[in-house]
């Protein structure tokens, strides 16, 4: 059987941790099946690594382009391919083999007023219904994204199956003590601090996360510092101007992308890890932060309380005192922290990237059947 999967994301946040893990799994996997990866074209090597079953085939145009519209289903027929796997929502009308489409969250039709312009807004609803309705399985990764699909775009719950992310190994490895010293005395990172990593788009709720720190300062907390970490911070230069407004300028830090080997130490240098997002179809960071036995605070919405189950304090992430309170609450008390590290250790073991992989190909080998003749 011949599987297609673009993997033109494969370096993405969010959609690429999806892709990478998806295929290096698929790898470890034993099958006969071969594997027809659509990439850019500086990923086919390393993608012709995974081994003889994996079929690279570069393809230039961009995500979001009318070129991929046209271009895609026509490698696809080219290619010969049982089915194909769009690891987002954006499939081409023009695409005649089967399909299976994850659709990790519904943000773009749940906050609209995120995308740039309104053809942007047209746009995604448009694709989204269009890949949802010409599927063959709909695949998300929450039973919040699956209940979310079934109201927004109108499909019957037996379509949709739930199937996991978990941890990237990039992040499971645990630093040397020389690197985390080295880290710390770089960064001047001696005093205890909070934690936030992610994007920086609206509904992460940074500027409540920055107005919850500062309540927590006039509180009396004040040797907590407050590091955000997330790329394209420039784009939201109201961030910057709330830390001067409140005159927090000296205790707060923006770095911007860092790599995965530093962010697995700054996470286990954190005394606690917040994420008061107000929406996602995951949330790979708190899972991320618990990995490296770092205490974890999270909204009470969405998918998170499902992922993060009793391992975190959950908070209403429109409740600035609510998240202020919860992070003196961490902060000042030893037990609560090694309590939810505990925990935290715990639920990781209940996500796991190979048991999920093996589970999409299952569903692979359930919708393409034998190679047609």
């Amino acid at each position: 059987m011949r599987i297609a999967i673009d993997a033109r994301k494969l370096h993405d946040y969010g959609i690429g941790t999806y892709v990478r893990n998806l295929v290096h799994w698929l790898s470890k996997l034993e099958d006969r099946h071969t594997y027809v990866l659509l990439c850019r074209p500086d990923d086919v090597e390393a993608l012709r690594g995974l081994g003889p079953r994996f079929e690279p085939l570069p393809e230039r145009a961009g995500n979001y382009s009318v070129r991929e519209q046209l271009s895609i289903p026509l490698v696809l027929a080219r290619a010969r391919v049982d089915l194909f796997h769009a690891p987002h929502y954006v499939v081409s009308p023009l695409t005649r083999v089967p399909f299976v489409v994850t659709i990790h969250d519904c943000i773009h039709l749940r906050f609209p007023q995120y995308l740039p312009n309104r053809a942007a807004v047209r746009y995604a609803r448009t694709m989204m219904a269009s890949s949802a309705r010409r599927s063959r399985r709909i695949l998300t990764v929450s039973q919040a994204s699956k209940q979310d699909i079934q109201n927004y775009l109108r499909v019957p719950a037996d379509k949709v199956e739930v199937i996991y992310n978990a941890l990237d190994e990039r992040l499971a490895t645990p630093p040397t003590e020389a690197e985390m010293t080295r880290v710390r005395q770089r960064y001047q990172l001696d005093a205890p601090f909070i934690l936030y990593t992610g994007n920086i788009k609206p509904h992460k709720n940074l500027d409540r996360l920055i107005e919850a720190y500062a309540l927590m300062r006039r509180q009396g907390v004040v040797d907590a510092k407050l590091l955000l970490i997330g790329d394209e911070v420039s784009k939201y230069p109201n961030l910057r101007r709330l830390v001067h407004r409140y005159q927090l300028h000296p205790h707060v830090r923006f770095f911007g992308f860092v790599s995965d080997e530093m962010l697995a130490i700054l996470y286990r240098l954190a005394t606690v890890f917040v994420f008061p997002s107000l929406y996602e179809g995951f949330g790979l960071p708190p899972l991320e932060a618990m990995a490296a036995g770092t205490p974890v605070i999270t909204s009470n919405v969405s998918s998170l309380p499902e992922v993060v189950g009793d391992a975190a304090v959950l908070i209403d992430p429109h409740d600035a005192g609510a998240l202020a309170h919860a992070m003196a609450r961490v902060i000042g008390d030893p037990g609560l922290r090694a309590d939810l590290v505990a925990r935290g250790h715990q639920r990781v073991q209940a996500f796991s990237w190979q048991r999920s992989v093996a589970r999409v190909r299952e569903v692979y080998e359930e919708l393409a059947g034998p190679r047609r003749g």
